[in-house]
């Protein structure tokens, strides 16, 4: 109800997506906006934790010391590439960087955990 009066939704971290057409006089483009307008907190706020994550890790990184740098993103992913004998710190640092991310802007009732590992390539970490 308050989305059709306000036609937008925010996230947990204050990002506003807006919905001008979910007021929209055809019902499947309402039906389709209002399941937008419900699913868009949840996965704008997964964007929201991996791209301060993103923000965070080359400082990180730098910080740490270590040669690893990322590569890419894939939805919830982050690739890195590191040298081998860097492997294990750099999986310890990704991981505590990943599961802090909403820190200090949102305190999450449940703990993010984060599953990280090291593979000579991408198919091999799955």
């Amino acid at each position: 109800k308050l989305v059709r009066e306000q036609m937008s939704v925010t996230t947990i971290f204050g990002r506003v997506c807006h919905f001008p057409r979910i007021a929209s006089a055809n019902a499947s483009d309402r039906a389709f906006f209002e399941r937008a307008a419900i699913n868009a907190p949840i996965q704008g706020a997964a964007a929201d934790i991996i791209r301060r994550a993103m923000g965070h890790m080359d400082v990180a990184l730098s910080e740490a010391g270590l040669a690893a740098r990322m590569l890419l993103q894939v939805h919830d992913e982050l690739v890195f590439e590191a040298p081998l004998v860097e492997a294990d710190a750099t999986i310890d640092l990704v991981r505590r960087v990943m599961e802090n991310a909403p820190l200090p802007a949102v305190h999450l009732s449940v703990p993010l955990k984060v599953d990280a590992r090291a593979a000579l390539n991408w198919d091999e970490a799955h």
